[in-house]
């Protein structure tokens, strides 16, 4: 069997006489390869059509695009990051990617980026932020080490004040999403407040990555390299756990949970516990915050949950503004909440009906 060619378009076609052609197409530019692949025919027509697509693309926007996709800034994004830059970009591309380096140095390409941005905020603020965001990334590439003189978009306004910092969970919530939880999602929010990571490195922590005192990782968002030692209570939720799977957090069937699912679940879970406020990624600042009422200091803090200090410093400075309205046992609270029979009895697999 004959793997995707990464870049070509393959037809087949059923000619006259009956016989099934195959055609090999270059991707960016439609021209047609000649050759079987592999071939030095093959390779040949690939390269002149590679050299007639940085040809058309020189000097425009979707040059620009082209060529930050082989910077060392690029390789250093996460693939989570790669992959939205990659849906942006093409947005952008097909939007203004004729448009030539002179034009993208015009106050009247800022002007016509901000109209949009204005029209489109009304309906998706932060959609809108992260468009024009990434764009200025590229344009401040290209001034600082490309063919730029000036990104036009440095400064622009935000339509999104949004600040989720002091949004933490209190007890309550915690109480309140683990009466309704089933144990895939008891055990979610087991690791996400005594760890402090991210959704999407929970989601692919492996036994591997336990040792039986600590959970060790790098994050994927910022390749950070963190060693979290266990609570007592979250040692003993993993330790009673079966190892039906290479990753801690399953479904039901003992599958990898896929993001949107994992969403799902834990949207219905808080729906039904009457959270309507807070959001998973809210659980990091929490963490953050119940590190601190238990006396841990900045740096202590960050080496668990992976924050810059800079970050770090802001949830608190939010934080502090509300302590009233956080109970000072919330630590111990958050402890006892997890010594409960679900984390000691068996997990029973029930039918794949009941999981992805």
């Amino acid at each position: 069997m004959r793997t995707r060619l990464k870049g070509i378009n393959t037809v087949k076609r059923t000619l006259a006489d009956g016989t099934v052609a195959t055609y090999y197409y270059h991707r960016a530019t439609g021209s047609r390869l000649t050759g079987e692949p592999g071939s030095s025919a093959f390779i040949a027509s690939i390269a002149a059509a590679e050299s007639k697509s940085k040809n058309r693309l020189a000097g425009t926007l979707a040059g620009l695009i082209k060529e930050f996709d082989g910077t060392k800034q690029w390789r250093r994004l996460a693939e989570s990051t790669k992959k939205e830059y990659r849906r942006v970009l093409t947005f952008w591309d097909g939007k203004y990617g004729s448009v030539p380096y002179v034009a993208l140095e015009d106050k009247e390409f800022r002007r016509d980026v901000l109209k949009w941005h204005d029209e489109f905020s009304e309906e998706k603020p932060r959609e809108a932020d992260n468009r024009v965001t990434i764009l200025a990334r590229i344009l401040s590439w290209a001034e600082k080490d490309g063919p730029l003189k000036k990104n036009v978009l440095d400064g622009f306004e935000r339509a999104y004040a949004g600040d989720r910092s002091d949004l933490i969970w209190l007890p309550e919530h915690v109480d309140a999403f683990m009466e309704k939880a089933n144990e895939e999602m008891k055990l979610a929010i087991v690791l996400a407040l005594h760890t402090g990571q991210r959704q999407a490195d929970l989601l692919k922590l492996a036994w591997s990555n336990y040792d039986g005192t600590h959970i060790k990782l790098r994050q994927g968002k910022t390749k950070r390299y963190v060693a979290v030692k266990c609570t007592k209570a979250l040692k003993e939720t993993l330790d009673s756990l079966p190892r039906t799977s290479a990753l801690i957090m399953t479904t039901k069937t003992g599958k990898a949970f896929q993001k949107r699912y994992f969403y799902e679940q834990w949207d219905k879970t808080a729906g039904e516990a009457g959270i309507a406020d807070l959001h998973f990624h809210d659980i990091r600042g929490t963490t953050v915050t119940m590190l601190f009422q238990a006396g841990c200091n900045l740096g202590e803090i960050v080496s668990v949950t992976g924050h810059s200090l800079r970050r770090a410093q802001e949830i608190l400075d939010k934080y502090l503004a509300r302590t009233s309205t956080m109970a000072d046992n919330a630590i111990a609270k958050l402890e006892n909440v997890l010594e409960t029979d679900f984390a000691k009895r068996p997990a029973k697999r029930e039918g794949s009906n009941a999981g992805k």
